[in-house]
């Protein structure tokens, strides 16, 4: 079969055939629907000079770790699975029996070097292929009335900002609320809509691209542009107390900075990007009592919830649909930043 292979770090990844893979025990092979490219996958085979997490990302594999597909075949002790339904499948893969992993948090798991990856297409052969084996417990059913191809990047691109937004909804739950997006890529742009449909919140939304803003005010935001009084603007839309829970979907150092200047005391402050940007914290820099975290992806329950909010139509992920045949195109667009909505390869398209 086809797949697209990252075979070192520092080096574009090859579109070449490989072994078509065979389900194992407690496993399922999905025929892929749609694998979503996502920017963590240029980070590795452009950015890192080697694995940063101890050789749990080690090439080579196929990438793809936003992947939609239909049952082809499943391994020994699996039931339950029908040839043909279209499912959603978690990426993160723990070692299922520590206490995160129980819960349903494999991001999270405490034996990450006892599984040796750490999800489908990070470490793990992934989507960017014609067919994926995946633990049967990390599929989410998509029901027979949805595109499984559009669908693909909620693995990621919808249950990452989920997840950060759910955290946060205690800072959002009361009148007058505000919250802010920055950063309205793949991520931003489905925050935008994870905020209007689970809070009252006034959500407002930043960005240096005028085009991804008036998107965000198509979903109901108020935007305000990058660039000289941005913080300034951002505050005054509060009248001057600051917002409540701040998203950063970028992750750069401005964009942090940006995120402490415009937080309310006893606001939530969260970091999703991965840009790696750093902030000089000290006592004065963020207003008293702000809760400043990160996060990393989510629960496969919340991927459930996130099937649902998609099937209900409250969040609806832009995509750009390519065939295998020119996933690498849809990865030089990424990687120069010239995509405009989710680049998801439909292989049988």
């Amino acid at each position: 079969m086809k797949a697209v292979v990252v075979e070192s770090f520092k080096k574009f990844p090859v579109l070449k055939e490989v072994e078509k893979p065979t389900p194992g025990p407690g496993e399922v092979l999905l025929k892929i629907a749609g694998a979503g490219a996502c920017h963590s996958d240029v980070a590795i085979f452009n950015d890192f000079e080697s694995d940063p997490n101890g050789g749990l990302m080690e090439p080579p594999f196929i990438l793809g770790h936003e992947n939609s597909g239909w049952v082809e075949e499943v391994g020994p002790g699996v039931t339950g699975f029908t040839k043909g339904d279209a499912y959603l499948c978690y990426g993160p893969i723990g070692c299922g029996h520590c206490p995160p992993c129980t819960r349903g948090q494999d991001t999270y798991c405490e034996n990450p070097q006892e599984v040796g990856f750490m999800a489908n297409g990070i470490g793990r052969d992934g989507g960017m292929a014609e067919y994926m084996v995946a633990p049967a417990r990390n599929l989410v059913p998509l029901g027979d009335d949805v595109d499984p191809v559009a669908a693909a990047p909620l693995a990621d691109a919808g249950l990452t900002p989920y997840h950060a937004i759910k955290r946060a909804l205690p800072y959002l739950d009361k009148g007058g609320s505000t919250a802010l997006v920055i950063g309205l890529g793949g991520l931003g742009l489905v925050g935008v809509q994870i905020l209007k449909a689970l809070t009252g919140a006034t959500v407002i939304a930043t960005d240096m691209k005028p085009e991804a803003m008036a998107e965000a005010e198509k979903f109901g935001a108020v935007t305000v542009p990058g660039g000289e009084g941005q913080a300034a603007k951002i505050r005054e839309l509060t009248g001057g107390r600051g917002v409540d829970a701040v998203f950063d979907f970028v992750g750069a150092g401005p964009t942090i900075a940006l995120g402490a200047a415009t937080v309310a005391q006893r606001g939530s402050l969260t970091v999703v990007g991965i840009a790696g940007g750093e902030f000089a914290w000290n006592f004065f820099a963020v207003p008293y009592e702000v809760n400043f975290s990160s996060t990393y992806w989510g629960t496969i329950e919340e991927l459930h919830e996130v099937v649902a909010m998609y099937r209900a139509g409250q969040i609806v992920p832009a995509v750009e649909k390519y065939t295998l045949d020119n996933a690498l195109e849809a990865y030089e667009k990424l990687r120069d930043g010239k995509l405009s909505a989710r680049a998801v390869v439909a292989p049988h398209a």
